[in-house]
């Protein structure tokens, strides 16, 4: 199983100085891919919490990250598919994995917050249909030219389409989603699956065997798809869930070690740790200068380089 780690993009440790210092340094320490998010905005009138306030663009931050990099992967987990025209999105993207030396991997969401999709001027009711026809105009993009698509929401008319990605048949698609009918969709439409913050991962098996299940029933081979987590991690100290248990990737290094290895026994195939998701990082009047220090001692601690068996 891989290891990675989330770039420098949401609150008071997101900054260039930073987001240089993480990339560099995760790919000394082994580290295989980094990764960003999205978030457009964070209404007045609503507590999304503190990873949401301020939150930079992932696609200029991979950007920007692949220029100082080599080797490791650019993930952005997720991209909320209905917000931009197929055709723009695919721009951007085919640059990117064409500046990164295909080492693109791209997570398409559907996106939940109604204020978003009112500032983009999509109604939210149509995010299903978008995200779908999303990923099939991507793909006829990505495409031999000329280029041609027809939807109910996209069209693209006769054309040349160029450049191509560098990864062929392009780089690979990751879909988010965490109830049934959405890990169904994954595994009909994705490369993979890539799951949310807040996503059990005491049952992340059983939601693996369902996209898997779906992949064969449409007559497509399971045993290729990613199965990426976003991994809450918070050293020190255990989180306890609803039902009383430790919640997993919390606690001492050498649990949150163990629970890596039972992630990779239930089928996962990379964990990316994401201290954007920790309010001791992310919180707004929190010291840039402590943010940043919590984050790297993170980096440190569960770097692969030091993994048993690395």
């Amino acid at each position: 199983m891989d290891l990675g780690f989330a770039l420098p993009v949401s609150g008071p440790w997101s900054s260039g100085e930073s987001v240089r210092l993480v990339a560099r340094r995760a790919e000394a320490l082994g580290y295989s891919s980094l990764w960003t998010f999205q978030r457009l905005l964070h209404p007045l009138r609503a507590d999304w919490g503190a990873t949401y306030v301020s939150v930079q663009d992932p696609i200029v931050t991979l950007a920007h990250a692949a220029a100082l990099t080599q080797r490791v992967r650019l993930g952005v987990a997720v991209l909320n598919a209905p917000y931009v025209p197929p055709i723009v999105l695919a721009k951007q993207l085919t640059t990117l994995d064409e500046l990164s030396d295909g080492r693109l991997d791209v997570g398409l969401g559907l996106g939940w917050a109604a204020e978003e999709f009112e500032a983009v001027g999509i109604p939210r009711s149509e995010r299903v249909g978008r995200t779908v026809e999303t990923v099939e105009c991507l793909r006829a993009i990505w495409g031999p030219d000329p280029v041609r698509f027809e939807g109910r929401y996209v069209n693209v008319p006769e054309a040349i389409v160029q450049p191509k990605p560098v990864q062929q048949p392009h780089p690979p698609l990751l879909m988010g989603g965490s109830v049934p009918a959405a890990l169904e969709r994954v595994g009909r439409l994705a490369d993979g699956w890539v799951s949310s913050s807040r996503q059990d991962l005491r049952r992340v098996g059983q939601d693996i065997d369902t996209v898997r299940t779906a992949a064969e029933r449409a007559g497509r081979d399971p045993g290729v798809l990613r199965f990426v987590v976003r991994g809450v991690v918070r050293l020190g100290s255990e989180v306890i869930d609803r039902e009383g248990r430790r919640r997993l990737l919390t606690g001492s290094v050498d649990q949150v070690q163990q629970d890596l290895e039972t992630l990779g026994e239930q089928g996962v195939t990379e964990v990316f740790v994401d201290p954007n998701f920790s309010p001791d990082v992310v919180f707004p009047s929190a010291d840039p200068a402590g943010s940043l220090g919590t984050a790297l001692e993170l980096l440190e601690q569960l770097a692969p380089s030091i993994r048993p068996g690395a």
